[in-house]
């Protein structure tokens, strides 16, 4: 299943799956990935001075079908990269200090409105300035107000900031950011859609999902924790906090939240336990070694410069439209309620990158009719840079308090 062609059972002798045997098969696709991956991020820190999410981005684009066509975007890639993103958010929960989060609450929900306003409005008269009707437009916006926090968070581990105060209120911004999306979203599509779901449910779904995942982990998991560290067998929970991640994730995606905010909570819940250290400990090795690598090629993945020339204007406008409208959007918010303007300026940044989330709200829009074919390429572009801008953006704005610092010693 996973080695194609004939070769099932020849794993150390078969490099090469398929009848014509030129598509490398998936578990040498994978040892690709992964050397590639640690080769591109060390270059990227080494030669570059960047955090080694970029080299690891952009190592996608290189082996993905855009250029040397060594990784197709497959369905097992696919599945990888998935719990790869799942895995980074759960350890992201597992870092986190639920008090911390919980006093950022009234900032996250200024960043997270402010950048959802101005990315809607911008890109519905972005939409409405390039001949869209309005449901289109309004589609349109709604991808740019998506937010992806996951290459934020990497990026914010590599520099040793991810218990910041900014880093709290980025986190949590990313979360509402993301129900009001999928709120508006399942609006657009009842209305202009082919959905005849009420708004009211969506919105019930929301409300029930996020009660009773709190609840559980509250009360809970930590009784299951200790309930499964009494197991005589090697590594329980190690292998139910796996379980915790994975099980949060597909609830919150059947409640119609993103999986990543599902891993998130689980991994919040862990953090409370007297497991954490060593659940991180023994979890971090399986998730950087292998599936995270994954995550970040499989962005590069979807890359294609076939018939880019003719609509680089639109990718070059919609890309700076997508990062001004976040940057000063969330920066905005997150000045309002008290932050200095640099930090403003990097929560502003951490809101940038749009990721996973809007690859699947674009994905969502050409099922549905409400995104046009001709468009859906230049998105995915305008999506992997604003992706791309985020690592050096927020290290530049990082490094100007350490270089600050410095001059004052």
């Amino acid at each position: 299943m996973f080695f194609g062609g004939a070769c099932h059972y020849r794993l150390p002798f078969c490099f090469f799956g398929g009848e014509g045997g030129h598509e490398l098969t998936f578990i040498i696709q994978l040892a690709v990935v992964i050397v590639a991956t640690k080769i591109a991020g060390h270059a990227s820190v080494r030669w570059l001075g960047q955090p080694a999410v970029l080299g690891e981005l952009i190592v996608g684009i290189l082996v993905g079908p855009a250029l040397l066509g060594w990784i197709p975007d497959s369905e097992m890639m696919h599945v990888f990269s998935e719990i790869g993103v799942l895995m980074l958010m759960f350890i992201a929960g597992l870092e986190t200090n639920l008090e911390d989060l919980r006093n950022s609450a009234r900032s996250s929900s200024a960043v997270a409105l402010g950048g959802v306003i101005l990315p809607l409005g911008f890109g519905y008269l972005a939409g409405t300035l390039l001949g869209m009707d309005t449901s289109h437009a309004i589609f349109l916006g709604l991808i740019l107000s998506a937010t992806s926090v996951s290459i934020s968070v990497q990026t914010l581990k590599e520099l040793g900031k991810l218990q910041s105060k900014e880093s709290m209120t980025l986190l949590g911004a990313a979360v509402l950011d993301d129900v009001i999306v999928i709120v508006l979203l399942a609006f657009a599509m009842s209305i202009f859609g082919d959905s005849d779901t009420s708004i009211w449910w969506v919105v019930g779904e929301k409300i029930f999902f996020f009660a009773s995942a709190v609840f559980v982990a509250w009360k809970g998991v930590p009784w299951i924790v200790r309930l499964f560290g009494r197991l005589k067998v090697s590594e329980p929970v190690i292998a139910l906090a796996l379980v915790l991640c994975l099980v949060f994730a597909w609830y919150a995606d059947l409640l119609g939240v993103a999986g990543i905010i599902g891993s998130f909570i689980a991994g919040t819940a862990l953090a409370q336990t007297s497991f954490k250290a060593t659940i991180e400990r023994k979890i971090e090795p399986v998730a950087y070694g292998i599936f995270v690598p994954v995550f970040f090629v499989s962005i590069g993945l979807k890359v294609t410069f076939n018939g880019i020339f003719d609509q680089i204007w639109f990718i070059i406008g919609l890309t700076l439209i997508a990062v001004l409208t976040k940057f000063i959007g969330s920066g905005f918010g997150a000045w309002m309620t008290g932050f200095s303007p640099l930090s403003s300026f990097r929560i502003g940044s951490g809101m940038v990158s749009r990721g996973e989330v809007a690859l699947i709200l674009a994905s969502i829009g050409i099922e549905a009719h409400l995104l046009a074919q001709k468009y859906f390429t230049p998105l995915i572009l305008v999506v992997i840079l604003t992706t791309l801008i985020t690592p050096p953006l927020l290290k530049i704005l990082f490094e100007k308090e350490e270089a600050s610092a410095r001059a004052n010693k």
